[in-house]
């Protein structure tokens, strides 16, 4: 059951807190996810320009927004398992692995979509 204090307003209040605080952590401690923003925020005005309608460019910011909730995601898993221990295991190395690839798919996602888009625009 929840806490009586964390309900309507301050939930989200709460929420939010967190929210800021995860963007803070993955800023400080993930050098992928900085890649990824950075990249995202140079993309967003070409995605702008690039898209020749609202739904194409809703895709192409979709793509890079794609990318790095995977890569949130892939780091809280790290988090995890890196704070579990530092010995090898084979589940723990299986669970990185896979956090890794959802990276991976997430990107070629985005090559893909952008490359559509693209040439579609320019052949």
């Amino acid at each position: 059951m929840g806490k009586p204090d964390n309900t309507g307003l301050m939930r989200i209040v709460r929420a939010v807190k967190f929210s800021a605080q995860g963007f803070q952590h993955a800023w400080r401690h993930e050098a992928a996810f900085r890649q990824e923003l950075v990249l995202t925020v140079l993309l967003l005005p070409v995605a702008l320009w690039l898209g020749r309608g609202p739904i194409e460019r809703a895709l192409l910011i979709a793509c890079c927004l794609l990318v790095l909730l995977v890569e949130l995601l892939n780091s809280a898993i790290e988090a995890a398992i890196d704070r579990h221990g530092s010995e090898h295991h084979e589940l723990s190395g299986r669970a990185k692995d896979l956090g890794s690839a959802a990276v991976f798919v997430g990107l070629t996602l985005l090559l893909l979509v952008w490359g559509s888009v693209a040439f579609d625009r320019f052949a």
